[in-house]
């Protein structure tokens, strides 16, 4: 992980998404074309408390979230995910 320079907005979080497995249990390849949309990554950067709302996750959580959650961001040319945090379904 790049050294982020920056800050997010309150209730924001910034995940880089953990890869997706390559190979099944037995050992079968998967394509790209197959492969599912990982749904599961590690907290990068956290934005501060809203109003209403305080801020549950910090830096280095791992975190579950929705198939189609969050904002798809390019930063010093690593992929990440820009999102609310309750778009988090589950904190590891």
């Amino acid at each position: 992980m790049a050294d982020l320079k920056g800050r997010i907005l309150a209730g924001k979080i910034l995940v880089e998404a953990i890869k997706a497995e390559e190979k099944t249990a037995s050992g079968i390849i998967i394509p790209d074309a197959a492969k599912e949309k990982p749904m599961q990554g590690k907290v990068v950067l956290v934005g501060t408390d809203k109003k209403d709302e305080p801020m549950e996750l910090k830096i280095g959580d791992t975190v579950f979230y929705g198939k189609y959650s969050g904002t798809e961001l390019v930063i010093d040319g690593d992929d990440y995910l820009l999102m609310s945090q309750s778009d988090v379904l589950y904190i590891v």
